[in-house]
Order: C-alpha cells, then sequence, then structure tokens
C-alpha cells in the first residue's frame, strides 16, 4: 500500500493505492464506486490477468484517500489523471463500476471496462421528487444543516462536502460523454441491478458504438460472483490483444 500527494485546484490530495505485478509493461487501472474502495476491486481482480500490472486506486474522499472539498465527475478526471500521469502509468485499460465509470470514460483508455456503470439518470418518482423540494424550501430557511435527514444511504457517514459532492454528481448525465468515447469498450451489467438497470447499460451499449454489451446474472455487484469475474477477466483478455 502506498500514497501519492496531487495538487489540483488550489487542493492537495493523497491518492491511496496497490500495485500487483508492477514488473508487467502493460497497465490495468481500476476505479471503484460510490462509497467504495479499492478493496472491492482488489479482491476480485488481482489475481487475474498477470501479464498487467494493476493499479488500485482510491479514488479521493473514499477508501484512505482524502479530500476536503466540494467535487464534480471531471474533477475525479482531473485528479485521477494526474495521478496516473505522476506515477507513469499508461491508460491500456481502465476498469470502472458504477460511479467509476463515469471517471473511465473521460480518462479515454484503449480498452474501456464498464461494471454496471453509472451517467444514465433515471426519471424520479414522484417520492423522491417531494422530498428534494422539502430540502431546498428548509435550506432557503438556513435549515439546510439537517440535510442528512434527506440524504441517500449512499452518504451515511460522510462529511457534508462529500454529500455536496454527490449532489453534484449523482444526476449528471452522460449520454454524450459515452457517445464521444469511439476506442473499443466492454459493458458487463448485473441483470438485478436496481441502482444502475439494466436498461441503462443498454442505452450505453447504443451510444458507444465500438461496444460489446454481456448482461450476467446478479445485482449490483454482480461482478463478485466467482463465474462472472472469471467471465469478464477472460473476455477482456481476448478484446485487450487487438487493442493493447
Amino acid at each position: 500500500m502506498a500514497s501519492r500527494e496531487i495538487e489540483y485546484n488550489g487542493h492537495s490530495f493523497n491518492i491511496n493505492y496497490e500495485i500487483e505485478n508492477p514488473a508487467m509493461k502493460k497497465d490495468i487501472v481500476h476505479l471503484h464506486g460510490w462509497g467504495s474502495s479499492k478493496e472491492v476491486s482488489k479482491a476480485c481482480f488481482s489475481k487475474t490477468l498477470p501479464e498487467f500490472r494493476h493499479i488500485f486506486v482510491d479514488m479521493p474522499g473514499f477508501g484512505k484517500s482524502s479530500n476536503d472539498t466540494i467535487l464534480t465527475t471531471k474533477d475525479y478526471y482531473h485528479i485521477i489523471e494526474l495521478f496516473l500521469q505522476n506515477l507513469g502509468v499508461k491508460k491500456d485499460i481502465v476498469t470502472g463500476h458504477s460511479f467509476g465509470g463515469k471517471v473511465a470514460t473521460l480518462l479515454k483508455p484503449k480498452l474501456l471496462v464498464l461494471l454496471s456503470s453509472a451517467g444514465i439518470v433515471p426519471e424520479k418518482p414522484f417520492k423522491v421528487k417531494a422530498k428534494i423540494k422539502l430540502f431546498k424550501f428548509l435550506k432557503s430557511l438556513g435549515l439546510g444543516g439537517f440535510y442528512k435527514l434527506f440524504a441517500s444511504k449512499d452518504v451515511d457517514n460522510m462529511s457534508q462536502n462529500m454529500y455536496e459532492t454527490f449532489k453534484n454528481v449523482v444526476d449528471e448525465k452522460f449520454d454524450d460523454t459515452f457517445t464521444s468515447y469511439h476506442d473499443k469498450a466492454l459493458l458487463f451489467w448485473g441483470k438485478d441491478d436496481t441502482a444502475t438497470p439494466l436498461k441503462s447499460g443498454q442505452m450505453i451499449h447504443s451510444y458507444i458504438k465500438n461496444s460489446e454489451f454481456f448482461p450476467l446474472e446478479g445485482d449490483h455487484y454482480f461482478f463478485t460472483k466467482p463465474e462472472n469475474k472469471s467471465f469478464i477477466t477472460k473476455t477482456i483478455e481476448k478484446y485487450a490483444k487487438d487493442v493493447v
């Protein structure tokens, strides 16, 4: 386990990371989802794809990486881009789960691997819209400090700056970003995913013209199932031969 100090936009970020197979010449970067950490990706993929150098990263505000400000997904992209440059890591393959999928897409690797990526914003149900309106009303009265009563479980035990970051990123539409990615992409999805539904994966597949779509059994963390992990890594190996 190691860390690297990155300066961005007047702030310092201590980025925690781990590297497997350090002697390998081809790189694969793993980006986790919201509220998660590099440990999830590491548990799944650290003993796979031995011909690659694996870089497991805690993004700012998660795991053991620091963040004391309010960010957007593009800020995360710039920070991770600087981190990879600082470390001398090539963007051969980048995998991104959920929120990490948006950052991975912005990085424009040679081979993009999305695991139930975020980026498609569904219509909110009436109950959620009402909750948002009530919070905005209380905030106008100076009662915004009660934000945790209205916050998603995704921000449990997080600071207010990370809650504000969550509000920035949760409703970002990445339709155009997915459309602008022109290299090879592999999209793996949990058939029973409710956080980023299968329909979202189908839409992203339609946006990224040079993509393959693989619905697999499981929920938002479908890739942790041994049979799915095996299929994903074998598929990456197959397509990596042509692009990396």
